[in-house]
């Protein structure tokens, strides 16, 4: 029952007058007449012309391609060992055998050795002891040579002569290798600062000096005495007496200056004398 009066009241609404929908289709009736639809494509302005080189410039992009990278090249690895002679190589560390720094040989020199020579001259010794270490035996007679870094002769105040050299290479079974050694004993006594320098004779000086004085004191005092033997004499002999004692003096007070004008000892080794050489730096044999 329920159903049945949905139903007509549903009919009962739809035909009522004010529910009916009438569509006003004079606005398009207007439209059509006043304006002629394919005529307005017509009335469109025209695209833009592009001529075909210019549609040949614009890149295409090709999203499957990916862009190109820089390959990168791994840094090269680096030589070990800087070749200095022309039996020399390249060589790994890591498979050469080495002999440490700070290693002594006790060596001889085979020339002498003098503040004569020049910077850049060079001296050789000869290896008198063997040497062991690890995997090798540095044996007798292996041979050194060393550079004159600096040298001078004797000078003035005293100064002795120099002379400073450096180790700079070393042959072992027919393998000439560059080193970095110095000198720490010459003729079997220790130097320092691998300085081979002359005896300073500053204070020498100053005693020479002062001797110079008492020595010509005495001579006139002897003068005066002979000449105090003779009655003549006996007057004029004061006077040698006091110019001695005058030098004397003057030679005492100065002897600091005149000292400056005293030069050192000199240096001179001779052939086969004995050296030690220390290594500063490690050697690596093939």
């Amino acid at each position: 029952m329920k159903k049945f009066l949905a139903l007509i009241c549903t009919l009962f609404i739809l035909v009522l007058p004010v529910f009916a929908l009438e569509l006003d289709t004079s606005v398009d009736d207007e439209i059509r007449r006043t304006y002629d639809p394919s005529k307005l494509e017509q009335t469109l302005p025209d695209l833009p012309k592009t001529s075909p080189t210019q549609a040949s410039k614009t890149p295409k992009s090709n999203p499957s391609t990916p862009p190109k990278t820089t390959p990168v090249v791994p840094d090269a690895k680096p030589q070990i060992g800087v070749k200095k002679f022309d039996n020399e190589y390249k060589y790994d560390k890591s498979t050469a055998i080495r002999i440490k720094k700070g290693t002594k040989f006790r060596v001889k020199s085979n020339s002498v050795i003098s503040d004569y020579l020049r910077t850049g001259a060079k001296v050789s010794f000869s290896s008198i002891k063997p040497v062991t270490q690890r995997y090798i035996t540095v044996p007798e007679g292996t041979k050194f040579t060393a550079i004159v870094e600096d040298s001078h002769q004797p000078q003035m105040s005293g100064n002795g002569g120099l002379v400073v050299l450096m180790v700079d290479s070393i042959t072992v079974n027919g393998q000439t290798r560059s080193v970095h050694g110095k000198i720490t004993k010459a003729n079997m006594k220790k130097i320092f600062f691998n300085n081979m320098k002359g005896k300073r004779s500053y204070w020498k000086g100053v005693a020479n000096q002062i001797d110079k004085g008492e020595n010509f004191y005495k001579k006139t005092r002897r003068t005066s005495s002979k000449l105090a033997d003779n009655p003549v004499g006996i007057f004029i002999s004061p006077i040698p007496v006091l110019t001695g004692m005058v030098v004397y003096a003057v030679n005492f007070a100065g002897s600091p200056l005149f000292a400056l004008w005293s030069k050192g000892g000199r240096i001179s080794i001779p052939a086969g004398s004995e050296f030690e050489i220390k290594l500063l730096e490690d050697v690596y044999l093939y």
